[in-house]
């Protein structure tokens, strides 16, 4: 089931638990959720989504606000994986270029997160790709990410459509929240109100997401 918007939200997909129980949509009704989504090795996660997340548990969380961490990985799966979200759950450590560029911006203490990460954590559900990927989700992936395909002339079509077809090959895995819910990388967020409704899945910065909280607790 592929989520959409205003419509009921599918259920998270994760393998392990790192940090908290295991909870998923159905089991918050009456709460808003705030579903972050990130990958270890990327170092924006870390600059803005991540501390971003901790904030709003920490203001909200007393008022109806749920935030859940998820790990997800479509590329570098030797940095992106279990075995790095644990050492970050346990200790802040963080590993790759997050490691290289939050050291160069003097944001770690000792080679760690100064801050830890206080809501649930998990990894999403990664499964190895065994096939050829089919023409449906080559075409589902640019219908969602490259506006006027249709218009553009055939040899364009055909190029972009190579260019899919060989980014999905040199993916080792694949996840499923984060296709189950159409991601376009990391970091991104996935709002959910108390009726498990789903009302938001953002990519990227998201300046807005306080206030669209704050709205949705009031409902």
């Amino acid at each position: 089931m592929k989520a959409q918007l205003n419509q009921k939200a599918p259920l998270l997909s994760v393998s392990d638990w790192v940090q908290g129980e295991p909870v998923n949509f159905d089991q918050l009704t009456g709460r808003v959720v705030l579903v972050a989504v990130f990958q270890v090795n990327c170092p924006g996660c870390f600059l803005y989504s991540l501390p971003q997340a901790v904030d709003l548990h920490r203001k909200y969380s007393d008022q109806g606000l749920t935030v859940l961490g998820v790990a997800t990985a479509f590329e570098d799966f030797d940095k992106n994986n279990l075995h790095n979200l644990i050492r970050l759950a346990e200790h802040g450590e963080v590993v790759g270029e997050t490691l290289h560029y939050l050291n160069r911006q003097g944001q770690l203490t000792e080679g760690r997160l100064p801050y830890r990460i206080p809501f649930p954590l998990a990894m999403d559900r990664l499964n190895k790709r065994q096939a050829e990927v089919s023409a449906e989700i080559i075409a589902a992936f640019i219908k969602h990410r490259v506006p006027g395909f249709d218009q553009q002339p055939k040899p364009d079509r055909q190029k972009i459509h190579q260019q899919v077809r060989d980014y999905f090959q040199s993916l080792d895995y694949h996840a499923e929240t984060f296709e189950r819910f159409e991601l376009k990388g990391t970091p991104s967020h996935i709002l959910v109100d108390k009726k498990g409704i789903l009302r938001d899945c953002a990519f990227g910065a998201y300046p807005e997401l306080e206030t669209r909280i704050v709205g949705l607790l009031r409902e």
